[in-house]
Parts: C-alpha cells; sequence; structure tokens
C-alpha cells in the first residue's frame, strides 16, 4: 500500500486542482488538508513527514472530489476567514467575501471617529447572513449594540452560532424579517447611528455568468436583485430616512459598477448631505457611505 504524507499529499492535490481548474489550488488544498487532518495550514508545513492513516484519506478523498466538481471549499469545511475572524458558513448564507471587508474596515474607522465617551452607538446590519458583518464590527468596537436582520431562517441560525462563538452575543441581536420589518415591529428604539448592508445586487444577466461554485451552491436569495441588480437598494433608499438618527450614516457594499445608480437612488431620497462612492483593490465600485450630515465626528445621540 502507498504510503501518503502530508507533503506528498498536498503536492497530489494541488497539481489535481490545477488540472480541474480549481481556483487557488495550493490553498484550497491545504484548507481541505487542514480540516481533514485537525491542523492549522501552518502545522501541515511543520508535519510534513506525518502520515495519513486511511480513514482520514477516505474523508480527504470525497473532499478532493467535491471541490474538483466546483463544491465552495468553504462550504466542504464549513468555514471561511472574514476580518481575521472564523466565520461558520453553510449552503444556507453567502459566503462572505475579502471585498466585504473594506465596509467593515469604514464602519469600524466611523465609529472610532466618535468622541470618547460618547454613547454606544446603534447598529443595524441588514441582511445579515453569516453574521459575519455584524460580529466583526461588535468584536472590533466593544461598545457597539448592533441589530442584524435577514429574512432567511437558515442564515440566522448559522449567524447565531457565530454571534455565539465569538462572544458578542450580548451585544448583537438577531431578528428575523425582511430588511428593517422585524426592527418595526420587535424595537422601542428604531433609529440607528449606523446602517450596513452588504444586500443582494447580481442582476439577472449577471446571474446566468456566474461561476458554477457560486450560481450552483450558494443561495439565490443572496445574490438577485432583479432584472438590475437594483430591488434591493431601491427599498433600502425608500426607508432609510425613518431608520437614521440625524447624524446617522449609511453604508452600503455594491456590485463593480453600481456606484452611479445607486448614488442617484439615494440622491433622490433627499437625506442625505453627502454621498461618496469608495473603490476596492481591484479598481471596481464597492463601498457607498451616505451621510446625513457633513460633520463626520458628530457623535451619537
Amino acid at each position: 500500500m502507498e504510503t501518503w504524507t502530508v507533503q506528498k499529499l498536498l503536492n497530489w492535490i494541488n497539481d489535481y486542482f490545477v488540472e480541474k481548474g480549481v481556483d487557488a489550488p495550493r490553498l484550497s488544498g491545504e484548507l481541505l488538508l487542514s480540516h481533514v487532518l485537525g491542523l492549522s495550514r501552518i502545522e501541515l508545513y511543520t508535519n510534513f513527514d506525518h502520515v495519513v492513516e486511511k480513514a482520514r484519506l477516505s474523508t480527504l478523498h470525497e473532499l478532493v472530489k467535491r471541490c474538483s466538481d466546483q463544491e465552495p471549499v468553504a462550504y466542504l469545511v464549513g468555514r471561511c476567514e472574514f476580518y481575521s475572524l472564523s466565520i461558520k458558513v453553510t449552503p444556507d448564507c453567502l459566503i462572505p467575501r475579502p471585498e466585504t471587508e473594506l465596509l467593515v474596515e469604514r464602519a469600524i474607522e466611523l465609529l472610532r471617529s466618535y468622541p470618547a465617551g460618547t454613547a454606544s452607538p446603534l447598529i443595524c446590519d441588514l441582511c445579515t447572513g453569516s453574521g459575519c458583518i455584524a460580529v466583526a464590527i461588535a468584536k472590533n468596537f466593544p461598545t457597539a449594540e448592533v441589530i442584524a436582520t435577514d429574512i432567511s431562517d437558515g442564515a440566522l441560525a448559522v449567524a447565531a452560532e457565530n454571534v455565539e462563538a465569538h462572544g458578542v452575543g450580548d451585544r448583537v441581536e438577531l431578528l428575523c424579517g425582511d430588511l428593517f420589518a422585524p426592527i418595526i415591529e420587535g424595537l422601542d428604539q428604531s433609529r440607528f447611528d449606523l446602517i450596513a448592508c452588504n444586500p443582494p445586487y447580481v442582476s439577472s444577466s449577471e446571474m446566468e455568468a456566474l461561476d458554477k461554485n457560486v450560481k450552483d451552491y450558494e443561495p439565490h436569495s443572496a445574490l438577485h436583485a432583479g432584472d438590475d441588480g437594483l430591488d434591493v437598494y431601491r427599498r433600502i433608499a425608500e426607508q432609510i430616512d425613518d431608520f437614521l438618527k440625524p447624524t446617522g450614516v449609511l453604508m452600503l457594499e455594491i456590485g463593480y459598477a453600481q456606484g452611479p445608480a445607486v448614488k442617484d437612488l439615494l440622491e433622490k431620497t433627499n437625506t442625505f448631505a453627502e454621498i461618496k462612492i469608495e473603490k476596492d483593490t481591484s479598481n471596481n465600485d464597492r463601498v457607498v457611505t451616505a451621510k446625513k450630515i457633513k460633520t463626520p465626528d458628530t457623535p451619537p445621540e
């Protein structure tokens, strides 16, 4: 019987994934092998000569096969990294993308701009999915109080596990419902210092062109937003003034070329004094920040 060491397996998986056209073949192989062996990726490299037993080889073989069919690695191992946090994911929720970290970064910068000693900021995270945005903000800004909503019970169950795992359950409340609906029904305080959202924003034509690992595995309800991809932005724009404090800020993740259209929607609300579009590291439109007032360091009410 052939002996398979960690090093030999990593090399074989990498070559196999290259042949099958799997994205980031080396990283994907490391993540799968780490998951099967219960080791960190660094520990793989300090255990190159470790011989992997047959039972684990069988488990690994099945995962490698599924990955070669373009099933996302994050779903296969049940988690991914987001803003330096380990986030649980399942097919009930969208896999957090590195691009979304820009929204979290800007949200935390805004919160840190408030003068020391001001009241705890109240934040709303719409379309929370796995809860990655809510958890990352709460974890990195210890006085923040976060209300996170999602229409999917399955996604909220995942978000609840992430909230618990990162010890922010006392400051993150999860509500089930469509956008602002559960806030209207369930909260006395319905106005926020910051509303953040990474909504569905893929157009119908873009849905057809998505890669197999997205189109066939991730929830369409978390991706598709009508013919032009702007349906959810329109609905947020219609209601936003009722939920932001006079000093409030809205931050939205947007598609790669949606900046002008989303800015136009927000301008027509006559709610914001300042609207800014920010591009990501690939020079694509990524985050829209809309402020009710021009002074960025006004403390929360």
